[in-house]
């Protein structure tokens, strides 16, 4: 059961917002500080990414776990380790939460059909314990993306393995 009054959950589900949220804003900072240079929603690629990378030809979608579903299956809809689904109103979430996992889907395949890379960072990887490697791992990414893009003398050879986690691309 619902401890707040619809109107009172209605005024604080409107005050979220998409924009300049608190997991993108630690994004920013971490890979500013990193000398990373970026724009902000670009409005001409599909999906409006959250940072557009243009010299690494890569998108960022910075995903809150709820919003987006995060280890959730599309086939199951069960809540997850950090995206629990709410029991009140449950089919209209249960939709939600597909059409946003679905959209999502296809405008990183539509990025990647333009060539672009898509990179996304879920909210809980942004916590204080794994906030560190995240960024890093974003870092060694980008990296790794510009010097394939970009290298003409040792396009074939293999790149030797740092042990560095690379931030994940999903199709």
């Amino acid at each position: 059961m619902d401890c707040l009054s619809s109107e009172q959950r209605h005024r604080n589900m409107a005050a979220i917002h998409d924009k300049d949220t608190k997991p993108e804003m630690i994004v920013r900072r971490g890979l500013w500080k990193k000398g990373f240079r970026y724009r902000l929603n670009h409005k001409r690629l599909p999906g409006h990414p959250d940072l557009v990378l243009r010299k690494y030809r890569t998108c960022i979608f910075v995903n809150g776990c709820f919003w987006h579903g995060h280890l959730v299956e599309l086939g199951k809809m069960e809540s997850s380790a950090c995206c629990k689904i709410p029991t009140t109103n449950h089919d209209f979430w249960v939709a939600k939460i597909r059409r946003n996992k679905e959209r999502d889907k296809e405008e990183q395949k539509q990025l990647a059909a333009m060539g672009w890379h898509c990179i996304t960072v879920w909210e809980c990887e942004l916590k204080p314990s794994k906030r560190k490697e995240t960024l890093d791992s974003i870092a060694f990414t980008l990296n790794h993306i510009y010097l394939q893009d970009h290298s003409t003398q040792h396009a074939n050879e293999p790149i030797e393995e740092t042990g560095m986690l690379i931030a994940a691309e999903e199709l």
